[in-house]
Formats: structure tokens, C-alpha cells, sequence
């Protein structure tokens, strides 16, 4: 059985919420009742396949935003290619 290790402040994380959006988020904080996230975006689907959208338009775009656990369905790291197109999204460096 192969063990993760703990997410941990910093860890880009992908969570599936109780209302059905898949969000992947930079983890700001952690406690048993909530999770503190920046920069959260959707997923979503466009004609290339998937992609990444705002999870919520009228916040700033650096905004620190709460998921209570209680409407956290799972949370794990994200995937390591997606992972590179969330932090292409929301940086100015290009990875390749």
C-alpha cells in the first residue's frame, strides 16, 4: 500500500465539493474544520478538453477563500501535469 504524505501549507490541491466543482487551490492553512485556499480555480471543459476557469469572478484574483470541511467531499494533491497548467495560470511563469 503506497502512504501520501499530508498536505501541507503550500501544496497545490485539488478538492471535489459537495455541490459537484472540482477546485484546485493553492492551500494556504489547514485545520479539521476548514481548509484555507488562494488562488482557487474550477475545472471546467472547452472544445481542447479540460481547463482551468475562476472559481469565483468578483473576488481579487490573490483573495484567500474558506472551504469548510463539511462541504469538502475529498481533497488530495493535484496531479502533476495539472498541477503545472494551475500554477502557468496563476503566475507568470511558463512551464514546461
Amino acid at each position: 500500500m503506497l502512504l501520501e504524505k499530508p498536505l501541507t501549507n503550500g501544496d497545490t490541491v485539488s478538492f471535489k465539493l459537495a455541490s459537484g466543482e472540482e477546485v484546485v487551490a493553492r492551500l494556504d492553512s489547514l485545520t479539521s474544520s476548514k481548509y484555507v485556499v488562494e488562488k482557487p480555480l474550477m475545472l471546467t471543459m472547452n472544445n481542447d478538453g479540460l481547463a482551468l476557469a475562476p472559481f469565483m469572478f468578483t473576488i481579487e484574483a490573490d483573495a484567500k477563500i474558506t472551504f469548510e470541511s463539511s462541504n469538502v467531499l475529498c481533497a488530495s494533491r493535484t496531479e502533476k501535469e495539472m498541477a503545472k497548467q494551475y500554477l502557468s495560470s496563476t503566475s507568470n511563469l511558463v512551464l514546461v
